[in-house]
């Protein structure tokens, strides 16, 4: 079913987003100990959640943004993991590659990866997108340990046309293929287009929509929760 999708977001303030990855992260070359304290608990893991306002929770709580409600399913299972929300409001899959490094300046287990709705919002090139998935994820993978990924496709104005809307698509399924990482096909699915489930923009999920992607993500996240990451 076509649904109508995101048009063209106000970014939040890119320096509060980044303020808030900081002090979820923490500096990764701070010191853990002082001169005679007992040694600190080795830290969680961390899943790190790239994405836009979607992953950022634009217009709810940041408890009610998906991210949040995966650290609570991770914690309900009994899994040891740290959920961080590196979601940044307004940015393309070329701002996603830009910051990217500096985002995995601290060991990452787990890189859930949401981009490229913005993109569509601009028309840009789809083949673009695909290679900054690529770019994105061949950074991740210098990690040693490199974390496992998951891709959170997306699905394009349906107002660009279905050839644009067919290359869009096929950008995140090449780049899944290409790289042999899982591809959740619309982190959407089930909520986009659904008035209940959005804010009055009817872009942005509201809470029930959020929880509704949330599950979406946690079906494929699970089986990566421990699992050595593929390399190639």
């Amino acid at each position: 079913m076509m649904v109508p999708f995101l048009r063209k977001i106000p970014p939040r303030s890119r320096l509060a987003g980044l303020a808030l990855v900081v002090a979820a992260c923490g500096r990764p070359d701070a010191p853990t100990r002082t001169e005679g304290s007992a040694p600190e608990a080795t830290p969680a893991p961390v899943i790190l959640v790239v994405g836009t306002s979607l992953t950022a929770g634009l217009g709810l709580d940041p408890a009610e943004a998906y991210p949040a409600i995966l650290q609570q399913k991770v914690d309900s299972a009994g899994l040891r993991y740290r959920v961080v929300n590196a979601g940044n409001s307004g940015e393309t899959s070329a701002g996603a590659l830009r910051r990217v490094e500096w985002l995995l300046r601290q060991p990452v287990a787990v890189l859930v990866l949401e981009t490229g709705g913005n993109d569509g919002l601009r028309g840009l090139d789809p083949d673009s997108l695909r290679a900054n998935i690529e770019a994105i994820v061949r950074l991740a993978r210098r990690q040693a340990p490199s974390p496992a990924v998951l891709l959170l496709g997306m699905e394009a104005p349906p107002n660009l046309g279905t050839d644009y809307a067919t290359r869009f698509r096929s950008a995140y399924r090449d780049a899944a293929s290409n790289l042999d990482v899982p591809l959740v096909p619309f982190v959407l699915q089930g909520v986009g287009g659904i008035d209940t489930l959005n804010q009055a923009d009817g872009i942005h999920p509201t809470a029930a929509g959020q929880r509704i992607l949330a599950m979406t993500v946690w079906k494929a996240l699970l089986p990566l929760l421990g699992r050595p990451a593929v390399r190639k």
